[in-house]
């Protein structure tokens, strides 16, 4: 008798997983390919705009192929509303004397490695056209009778109050670098911080060609508006140097000396870059929120026209 109970209810069990199943089929959209735009301007520099195109996901992702992806031949514009100027294109097999190291930092490779790939870009070497706080910049972008524009504003910048470092305790001579910011009363500030170290090598060099992003450089002021507050950052350009012990990572050395750079932006900018950072850091993690991208680009492209406002700090690390 109980043998038949339990076949009874083991038969029951198995029709209904089975009554549930159902086919499911998802239509992936095909691909299209768009224009990518990757452009800023600084407060004291120039215009900067690298255009590309988007990549099937099963497209190959060799050098050559993410070389190929760069464009060239189109027409860029930007207006600051009292001039307007057109963007040349330069090509880094080719550089004017004086831009490697430009364009070095820009891409944060070496000058040698800079002048190995031909990677063009638009920008201006007119000096009096750079970024300036409070104005509005438009760009407009002509390529393959298209036309892709968007704006940005250069906020005043907010300086940080102060600097400073704090050793670790369970790892002797190392810690993070700490900063204290008065955010001011206004809603809707945005910030990017950046670093790098200007300590000398063995060959007297910096060991820090460029300035390097965090895990998670960018925050807004929606819950510290108005007040001050202390945070610290990491060491990003140790993260992944396998030649150091991992106790490590990510920690400023004692008497390190590092350059912060730190960033205001508007909020449509961080919009873009604090999406794409969520990205970047689930690491293709398939059980990730899954998040649109946004853009400020209108006319069908992609990507982002960042306008900036630094401000540099000097951190010595010591106690």
């Amino acid at each position: 008798m109980k043998q038949k109970i339990i076949y009874f209810f083991s038969t029951l069990f198995l029709l209904g997983f089975f009554s549930c199943e159902k086919e499911v089929r998802i239509d992936i959209p095909g691909y299209e390919e768009l224009v990518v735009v990757d452009g800023n301007i600084e407060t004291g520099t120039a215009p900067f705009v690298l255009l590309s195109k988007t990549k099937d996901i099963y497209a190959p992702t060799d050098i050559n192929a993410f070389l190929s992806n760069f464009i060239s031949g189109a027409t860029i514009t930007v207006s600051n509303g009292e001039k307007t100027i057109e963007l040349i294109e330069i090509c880094s097999d080719n550089l004017p004397p004086g831009a490697e190291l430009y364009f070095a930092e820009y891409f944060g490779v070496s000058i040698e490695e800079i002048k190995k790939y031909k990677i063009c870009v638009y920008t201006t070497f007119d000096p009096t056209f750079v970024g300036e706080v409070g104005k509005t910049y438009s760009l407009n972008i002509q390529y393959n009778g298209q036309t892709f524009t968007s704006q940005a504003n250069i906020p005043p910048p907010t300086p940080l109050d102060s600097v400073y470092w704090i050793d670790k305790g369970d790892v002797p001579n190392y810690g993070y670098s700490y900063a204290r910011l008065t955010d001011p009363i206004a809603v809707g500030d945005a910030y990017k911080w950046e670093v790098k170290r200007i300590n000398k090598n063995a060959d007297g060099e910096d060991i820090d060609l460029s300035f390097t992003k965090t895990f998670n450089p960018v925050f807004d002021d929606k819950f510290i508006n108005g007040i001050s507050f202390d945070f610290w950052y990491e060491n990003p350009m140790t993260m992944k140097d396998e030649s150091l012990d991992q106790k490590y990572r990510g920690l400023f050395k004692l008497n390190d000396t590092v350059v912060i750079k730190f960033s205001k932006m508007d909020l449509g900018v961080y919009e873009f870059l604090e999406k794409k950072y969520v990205q970047l850091s689930s690491g293709g993690n398939p059980f990730a929120s899954p998040a649109n991208i946004p853009t400020n680009i209108k006319g069908g492209a992609i990507g982002l026209w960042g306008a900036y406002s630094p401000i540099y700090d000097t951190l010595i690390c010591k106690p």
